[in-house]
């Protein structure tokens, strides 16, 4: 997903994974970057300076840069912040990391996409220095942590925002329909035949993208089985695709597919230029289940709709039945800075992230551009802030759960992540079924 400011931006993840942006992988990558200068000399560091990758984006660019200012007129350092686009970024890295140019401190979205690095030994344990500075580590929540934690090693530290999946509501049409947000499934399948009598769509669906769909798969399994049947998913564990509750996960939305929860036309509907948000926003859909970006998207698109207060927001409803924790969450924790293991100046790389991602200067422009940092204590700060009530909400909702499982394209492998959206496509389609489902996933390697 392409990264620029909470008030403006989807979030720092694969999604939506652009066309173009993948056409314009072929181009130079540097010529990606912002304008903090070109990729610099062959050799992360060489010179005592600290190259530093993230992803493109005006507003939190913005915040970064002021951090390696400060940090670098009070360590002496040589800190360079180096951005790039988000698909021809994940290319580049891959290069790099294998190459005399990698960077010193990289973006990465932790979990799968951070294992490939750490299995190659080309990440830098921080083990070690979390153990010398325990109160380092005790700084950021434990749940967000468990994503850059890989056999049982800690990789990288929060940089950028939570961003769990949340349930918005439209609360003029809820109100014209006398109806209150779903606290369980039950009431949430009344909502759709509430709905759907008014002639409103009850969820607004951008089903052209399979990650929309992944949502409701992902939230279902864990409220049906908790984070156990995901997490043999992750490690690859015989039959795990077969388990009874990921079948019981997809027939439950194909009780929603069938009952015309997401309408007819969902398949045509787009999230990159809107349209699943202005259905939603103009009271054509009542609900949609998004990533936390939602409220930015939003904010930049149909900004009467949160100036006035007409969008309303709620965890995911219970499952009869499920052993899952309800407070149980999904998404994509945080994003991550990690050191390359062949940084010359592994040092001030390892300092620039202690000292840099947990000031207090650092922290408050975050919040100042409506992200909210996996950062212990920060409900002051967040409650003086922009969009408090919402932002709030999301530090809450993270801090209170129990797990929260990385979003499912980013935890797998791309070619188990490929084929497990194209395969929720046909599956939303009726032109799989359950059983269907599973067999092909189980086969996926």
């Amino acid at each position: 997903m392409f990264n620029v400011s909470f008030r403006a931006r989807r979030g720092a993840r694969s999604r939506p994974r652009f066309t173009a942006l993948a056409a314009a992988a072929a181009l130079a990558v540097s010529a990606g970057a912002a304008a903090c200068g070109t990729s610099g000399p062959a050799g992360g560091g060489a010179g005592g300076e600290i190259r530093a990758w993230t992803l493109q984006g005006d507003a939190v660019n913005k915040v970064e840069r002021d951090g390696v200012t400060a940090f670098n007129k009070a360590a002496g350092a040589k800190v360079r912040l180096e951005t790039f686009l988000n698909d021809p970024y994940k290319q580049k890295l891959q290069v790099a990391m294998g190459a005399p140019n990698a960077p010193d401190v990289f973006f990465n979205w932790g979990g799968g996409h951070l294992k490939q690095y750490v299995d190659a030994r080309q990440v830098t344990d921080l083990t070690p220095e979390f153990t010398k500075d325990p109160a380092w580590l005790g700084s950021f929540l434990p749940v967000v942590m468990k994503t850059a934690q890989l056999g049982g090693r800690y990789y990288g530290v929060p940089e950028r925002g939570m961003q769990p999946i949340v349930l918005f509501y439209n609360k003029d049409v809820f109100a014209a329909a006398g109806a209150r947000p779903p606290k369980t499934w039950e009431e949430l399948l009344r909502l759709v035949d509430t709905f759907k009598a008014r002639k409103t769509t009850p969820f607004a669906l951008a089903g052209s993208q399979g990650w929309t769909e992944l949502m409701w798969l992902e939230y279902l399994l864990d409220r049906l089985g908790g984070p156990a049947r995901f997490k043999a998913i992750a490690d690859g564990t015989p039959g795990a695709w077969r388990d009874p509750a990921v079948v019981r996960a997809l027939t439950m939305i194909r009780q929603l597919v069938d009952r015309g929860a997401f309408g007819t036309n969902f398949a045509s509907v787009d999230y990159d230029v809107g349209g699943a948000s202005t259905l939603f926003a103009q009271g054509k859909a009542a609900m949609h289940l998004m990533g936390s970006w939602e409220y930015a998207t939003q904010l930049g698109q149909n900004p009467d709709f949160i100036k006035k207060k007409r969008m309303g927001w709620t965890a995911f409803p219970s499952v009869p039945g499920g052993t899952g924790d309800p407070r149980n969450i999904v998404g994509n924790p945080t994003n991550f800075y990690s050191v390359s293991a062949a940084s010359k100046n592994k040092e001030t790389a390892i300092r620039f992230l202690k000292e840099a991602m947990t000031s207090d200067a650092y922290l408050q422009g975050l919040i100042s551009v409506g992200e909210v940092p996996a950062v212990k204590g920060l409900e002051p700060k967040l409650r003086g802030g922009p969009d408090a009530d919402y932002t709030t909400f999301v530090y809450s909702m993270v801090g209170s759960a129990p797990e929260f499982t990385q979003s499912w394209d980013q935890a797998l492998t791309p070619s188990v992540s490929q084929a497990l959206l194209t395969n929720l496509q046909k599956f939303f389609l009726r032109q799989i079924g359950p059983e269907e489902f599973t067999a092909a996933m189980d086969k996926v390697k």
